[in-house]
């Protein structure tokens, strides 16, 4: 079965019981369009469905992972709700059955951050920038990251990632277990897909196996934070201060949130 990407700007190349997806929009830092998201939701899709892979791995550029969602395709969409491409995106990943690496480089914005919290390895170039700017933008957290977040660095790492909006680097991200190891960024797509090639090398049974007792506990309360989540964000993106946000973000000025 042939993997395929409905959308130029994901590439995917299935080898060896490896699926590759690769962020291939890095004029845009690749940020991520509707198109975009919808092209990885069907990759996992099929991926899901298909006996030739065993493992998926998600990677961006030595530079860029993911500049998370395009502002300029979201802002001209139609209004989203939880079943907008992002979040169906993120229940794809979140339910995905076989083992996901990523490799990170370069700023990993938003969802960019988020989606790690659904893969099973990840690894990260030394220049990994790791941020949750949803306050900043009048948003609030996806991908269950209210969830998951303070399960992982607690509550107020969690907090202080969530709330400020601030980047932390790679070393913090593997300090508190959110990346497994940092490497070169030259050197970052190459080891993940050897540590990819290694899973797929081993027994499929045992590694569905393995990952349903690893996640399945957690499974129903992950899916349903990100609808939860996607209904509040949603509902946050109609409100002045998503409005006033994304308006200075175009406009390259500090907003002002008097009053809202």
């Amino acid at each position: 079965m042939t993997i395929q990407s409905t959308c130029n700007d994901i590439l995917v190349l299935a080898e060896n019981g490896v699926c590759t997806i690769t962020f291939n929009r890095v004029a845009k830092k690749n940020s991520i369009t509707g198109a975009m998201y919808l092209a990885l939701a069907d990759v996992l899709q099929q991926a899901a469905g298909s006996s030739d892979v065993r493992v998926v791995l998600i990677q961006g550029d030595a530079t860029v992972f993911t500049a998370g969602n395009d502002l300029g395709d979201f802002l001209n969409g139609p209004k989203p709700d939880e079943n907008a491409p992002p979040f169906l995106f993120l229940q794809a990943l979140a339910a995905f059955p076989k083992p996901i690496v990523a490799s990170v480089c370069g700023p990993a914005v938003g969802i960019g951050t988020t989606l790690l919290l659904h893969c099973d390895l990840v690894y990260a170039g030394d220049n990994a920038m790791f941020v949750l700017p949803f306050v900043n933008l009048g948003f609030c957290p996806e991908g269950a990251s209210s969830l998951l977040l303070p399960q992982l660095m607690g509550h107020q790492r969690a907090s202080e990632a969530l709330l400020l909006g601030e980047p932390f680097m790679a070393e913090a991200a593997l300090e508190v277990g959110l990346i497994n190891r940092v490497v070169p960024p030259t050197e970052c797509n190459t080891i993940a897909q050897a540590q990819a090639a290694k899973l797929a090398s081993k027994p499929l049974a045992s590694l569905l196996a393995s990952k349903k007792l690893l996640k399945s506990a957690q499974l129903p309360a992950v899916q349903q934070r990100i609808g939860e989540e996607g209904k509040i964000f949603a509902d946050l993106l109609q409100q002045p201060a998503a409005k006033e946000a994304m308006s200075a973000f175009m406009e390259k000025r500090k907003p002002n949130f008097s009053g809202m």
